[in-house]
């Protein structure tokens, strides 16, 4: 994110909760739970999703953004019919996505700064 928004390396949880506070940002995950070996997502066994509707109804929620294709499968599986709402998917800042450079990810995922607040 430190990259995305061009700003110094944030290093604690607390400069990282502030940057997302102070952003307008949420991060939530679409899995609650579920079985995997090592951290193989083709793995992924058993998923019981996490119910986004709660932060909906209470939050200015503008845009969605989904952190690679697996997470894109589960939301479509378990959220986006629920919520009625879809999800932009973002190319996967796993290490696994070796396919993408950093630059490149980091320019894909500036599309985020235009649904934040004090973008630098």
């Amino acid at each position: 994110m430190s990259k995305v928004f061009e700003i110094k390396e944030l290093n604690t949880i607390e400069q990282k909760k502030v940057f997302l506070h102070s952003h307008g940002i949420a991060l939530w995950d679409v899995i609650a739970s579920c079985e995997i070996t090592g951290s193989s997502d083709s793995s992924i066994r058993n998923v019981i999703s996490n119910d986004i509707s709660v932060i909906l109804k209470t939050a200015n929620i503008n845009q969605i953004f989904v952190n690679g294709k697996t997470a894109e499968k589960y939301f479509k599986r378990f959220t986006s019919k629920q919520i009625d709402r879809e999800a932009v998917c973002l190319p996967s800042t796993s290490p696994a996505n070796a396919a993408w450079s950093l630059e490149r990810l980091v320019d894909s995922w500036k599309i985020i700064r235009r649904f934040t607040y004090n973008e630098i």
